[in-house]
């Protein structure tokens, strides 16, 4: 029976080992299963990040080709408002110097007839005063014929009176 007793007891301890054995080899498997699984996890991890950087490098490329043409079209539309800020500046030098010519001739002509003028009135005093007392009495009786109502106080004076 001891014999018994003691395969029993063995065939126990090495039930016991058995399990044991078995227990290490199932978390050896699930600790595999799970460093696998963490291993995908990180090429995942590692295939989308890398995804990512594809997709950052593509966008600043698109940003660089951008900003090119931006620059491109900037400088077009300076030099477009250059040619026209030139243009508008001969139009406006011509303009000025036939105006500045005008005015000179004008100027000079002016002074001429006032310097004519000037010396008919000292040749003939008498001319002259007649003329102007001939004129203001003009003036005078045109502003007596445009001033002379048949109602004899004017209209916006009973405005203020009804």
């Amino acid at each position: 029976m001891a014999d018994n007793d003691t395969s029993t007891a063995n065939s126990a301890n090495g039930n016991a080992k058995t399990t044991a054995a078995r227990s290490s080899s199932a978390s050896r498997s699930s600790a595999s299963r799970g460093s696998a699984a963490s291993r995908g996890n990180t090429r995942t991890a590692k295939a989308s990040e890398d995804a990512m950087r594809k997709q950052i490098a593509e966008l600043k490329r698109e940003v660089n080709r951008l900003n090119r043409a931006l620059s491109e079209q900037a400088e077009e539309a300076a030099e477009t408002a250059q040619g026209w800020y030139r243009s508008a500046a001969d139009r406006a030098s011509t303009l000025y110097s036939g105006a500045s010519d005008r005015a000179s001739r004008a100027a000079s002509q002016l002074r001429t007839q006032a310097h004519s003028v000037s010396e008919t009135v000292q040749q003939n005093p008498g001319t002259f005063s007649t003329a102007m007392l001939i004129g203001g009495l003009v003036g005078l009786l045109a502003g007596m014929a445009i001033s002379r109502n048949a109602d004899p106080e004017p209209d916006w004076l009973h405005r203020w009176h009804r």
